[in-house]
Order: C-alpha cells, then sequence, then structure tokens
C-alpha cells in the first residue's frame, strides 16, 4: 500500500517537558502567604502571640529582679530629693512595682515582639521583601530606645515641673505611686513605640504597600490620631502636656512622608 506523500512528512508531536521542580518550588516560595487560609492565618498568627507574649513574660520577669534601682531611678525628677510615693490602697504599692517591672519587660521583649509581628506579614511577601523586613529589626528596636530617651531627658523634666507647680500658692502636689508611675511609664513607653513608626512606613514604601502622596492626603486623620494618642498617653488634658505630646508625634509623622517619598523612589528604582 502506497502512503500519501503528505502523510509522510508528519511526525509525533514532542511531549512538552515538565515544569522544573525548582521553578514550582520558587512560585510558591515567593508567593506562600496568598495560599494560606483563613484557618492558617489564625494559626500563624496564634503563633506569633504566643511566642510574644513569652518574650514579655520573660523580660517581666528580670524586670522584677531589676525593679527597685529603675523604681528609684524614675522618682529621682520628683522635686525636694523625694524617695518615696504615697500608697492609698493595700495592694497599690504593688501594682506599682509590677508597672515598673512590665515597663523593663516590654522594653527587653520590644525585638522579639518587632520580629514576631513582621514575621506574621512575611509569607505575603517575595524574598527581596523579606530581607528589607527582617534587616530593619535592628533599626527599629534601635528607634524604639531613642524614643524611650527623648521621653525621660526631655518631655519628663518640663512636665513635672509644670504639674508640680501649677497653682502652688492654692495647690499641693501630693502624687500617689500608682498615679505618677502610670503617668512616666506610659509616656516612655508609646513615645517609644511612636518613633519606630517612621522607619515602618519607610519599610512598608520599600514593600510597595504605602505612599507619600496617601500620607499627605490623610495628614487631618494623622492630627486627629495624635491627639488621641496625646489624651492616651497622658492622664491629665492640659495644653503644656499634651503639647508635648502631640508635637514629636506630629513630627514624627512629616519625617514618614519624607522617608516614604523616598522609599517609594527605591522601590520603583529596584523594579525597572
Amino acid at each position: 500500500m502506497r502512503m500519501t506523500p503528505g502523510l509522510k512528512n508528519l511526525r509525533p508531536a514532542k511531549p512538552t517537558p515538565p515544569a522544573k521542580p525548582e521553578l514550582e518550588a520558587e512560585v510558591i516560595d515567593e508567593g506562600a502567604g496568598a495560599q494560606m487560609s483563613l484557618w492558617d492565618h489564625l494559626d500563624e498568627l496564634r503563633r506569633r502571640l504566643t511566642w510574644a507574649v513569652l518574650a514579655l513574660v520573660i523580660g517581666t520577669s528580670i524586670g522584677i529582679a531589676v525593679a527597685r534601682p529603675v523604681l528609684l531611678y524614675l522618682i529621682a525628677p520628683l522635686p525636694d530629693g523625694a524617695q518615696r510615693l504615697q500608697t492609698l490602697g493595700p495592694t497599690e504599692g504593688v501594682i506599682a512595682y509590677f508597672r515598673v517591672a512590665l515597663l523593663i519587660g516590654g522594653t527587653l521583649a520590644i525585638p522579639m515582639i518587632t520580629y514576631q509581628v513582621l514575621a506574621f506579614i512575611v509569607p505575603g511577601l517575595t524574598r527581596r521583601e523579606r530581607r528589607i523586613v527582617f534587616f530593619s529589626i535592628t533599626p527599629i528596636t534601635l528607634l524604639f530606645l531613642v524614643g524611650v530617651a527623648f521621653a525621660w531627658f526631655i518631655m519628663v523634666p518640663p512636665a513635672i515641673d509644670f504639674l508640680q507647680n501649677f497653682q502652688s500658692d492654692l495647690l499641693k502636689a501630693e502624687w500617689t505611686a500608682d498615679q505618677y508611675l502610670g503617668f512616666i511609664t506610659a509616656l516612655i513607653f508609646w513615645m517609644g513605640v511612636a518613633f519606630e513608626t517612621p522607619l515602618v512606613f519607610f519599610v512598608l514604601s520599600l514593600v510597595g504597600m504605602v505612599t507619600a502622596k496617601a500620607l499627605i492626603r490623610n495628614w487631618r486623620i494623622a492630627v486627629v490620631g495624635a491627639a488621641v494618642a496625646a489624651a492616651i498617653i497622658t492622664p491629665t488634658v492640659d495644653p503644656v502636656n499634651m503639647a508635648l505630646v502631640i508635637a514629636p508625634l506630629l513630627v514624627l509623622y512629616a519625617l514618614s512622608i519624607v522617608l516614604v517619598y523616598f522609599g517609594a523612589r527605591v522601590n520603583r528604582g529596584e523594579a525597572a
């Protein structure tokens, strides 16, 4: 039987080579966060919170051991060399002591807490973005310490002086341990957290999650947020203490806009 000339040239199609395993693994690795279910995310959040709380417990345990000298140091700004604070309840002294221990524990646990928060975001990021996030942990922690120092050396002295001498001819300032330490510890810790925000925004801009235009557009919300934060941090609503907190927060927000602008330019340059 004679074959048709057209059929003689037909050849079976070559099978398509299977995808390389390493390429598949890389794709999965680059976008693993997008494939996680809701329950996977909740389980991941639970694990991260567990490590963060464990770090806080360990830090607070260390804080209990060194809380007394730190407590004496925090009392030092009081006038007339006062070394004792009043307690009006049977448990107020214990609460004040553990408040200081918790401040120490929170400060010691900040690197681990920062790591766990950022690690929760990591599964949804690329390899490059993950490197950016992890390398930012150390400078973010250092900024927290800068904020603590700023609050203690710059903000606390004028705040104490104003509150101590306000209408001193009519009012005698005799603060309790709970009120004084509550004011000092809240101011120190939350100002430390506030000082982290510019670098956090910068990191977010490097991974394309925030832009300078968005921050500028929402400046009114930032002002209201700074006022609310100041009201939470300070137990009083007098203009001096409110201004002492609001002013640095707004300056930090303006610095965040500048850093985000440069971060977005770096992101666009690397993407090009």
